[in-house]
This record gives C-alpha cells, structure tokens and sequence, in this order.
C-alpha cells in the first residue's frame, strides 16, 4: 500500500468530536484523492497545504500535559512537526518526539485521535497545516533536551491550568475532549 493509501485510511478512521472535525475530515479526504503534494517539500510553505503530526505528551496519571512555547507559532502547543516526504505521520511523532525532546515515544493510543485543517499564525509564512494529533506518555520527572532554537521554553501544566492559557492552540481543549470520549481517564477535562 502506498503512504497516500496509509494515511487515507488513518484519516478515515477518526470519530469526529462535532461537526467541525467532520468538515476536516471530508476536505482532506477529498485533498487525498487528488493528485496534490500532500507532504512539505520545501520550507517555509510549499506546497501550501501539507501534513504535520502533533503529539500531547501526558503524565503517566495524566494529571499534566507537556506544552512548547512555539516562537514562530507564538502560542502555547503540543510538539509536532511536518511529515516528511513518503513519511508514516506515526513515525514523525517518533522521529520530532527524539530530536524536538530527546525522548523516545510511548503512545497511549497507536493512530491519531484528532484531525485538524488550520491556517497558520505568528512568525511564519501563511500556509495550511493538516494535522493529525496523537498521545503519547512521559514522566515530568525525567528529564527532556528541548529545540531551543524552536521552542522558548517548555512547561508542564495541569489540565485544568492549561485550558485557562489565553496563547494557546484553539483546537487543544477539543482533543482533549476527544480524548476523555475514548475512555482515557482523564479526571479533570
């Protein structure tokens, strides 16, 4: 099977929160079949729409949620990055997890939960990024190496703590959501 194939199926197998991830849902479905470049294949934006994995990184008690402050984004997200060329968007997660955080993944769920169709902001050229968002677990404990050159600075934050951020990514509180519906146990969503 081709990756265009792989990651149709991905896509096709989110539940949609509400109405909106359904909109995304159906537009990159239909972005899939076309004949369009569907990965970055030359910074900062071209071709204009293409594919980025996030992953939430969570506590093992999931009290806490790790979040980057983005300095070309300038808000408050979940690290990421975009999907390189024939790139499974899982093994992005693996591959930004070690160089954005030097740490290795452990997911809590094995595809992405939550799918979104947003028009970047901040420092950066304007494009669309297509994101496909996954979980995954680290202890606050440990210690992590973070992209200084990308990030200003990392914080762990409660959940509740985290949804009062003004700067933060608008479709966040969504996954969260997303996430409590999949049964994860998260206590205070």
């Amino acid at each position: 099977m081709n990756i265009r194939n792989e990651i149709r199926d991905l896509v096709s197998e989110i539940q949609p929160l509400d109405e909106i991830e359904r909109q995304h849902i159906n537009y990159v479905m239909d972005w899939l079949k076309t004949n369009l470049e569907i990965f970055r294949i030359e910074k900062p934006a071209n071709p204009p729409i293409h594919l980025v994995s996030y992953f939430l990184v969570f506590s093992p008690d999931q009290s806490q949620v790790l979040l980057v402050d983005h300095k070309k984004a300038e808000l408050w997200l979940p690290p990421g990055g975009h999907v390189e060329i024939n790139e499974n968007p899982k093994d992005t997660v693996k591959r930004e997890a070690k160089e954005k955080l030097g740490i290795e993944t452990e997911f809590i769920f094995e595809k992405p939960l939550f799918l979104t169709v947003t028009e970047t902001v901040g420092n950066v050229t304007q494009h669309t990024d297509v994101s496909l968002w996954y979980a995954i677990k680290w202890k606050p404990e440990d210690s992590l190496i973070y992209d200084k050159e990308e990030f200003n600075q990392i914080q762990w934050l409660g959940i509740e703590e985290m949804q009062r951020l003004e700067d933060l990514d608008k479709y966040l509180k969504s996954l969260l959501l997303v996430l409590k519906k999949q049964c994860y146990p998260l206590e205070n969503v």
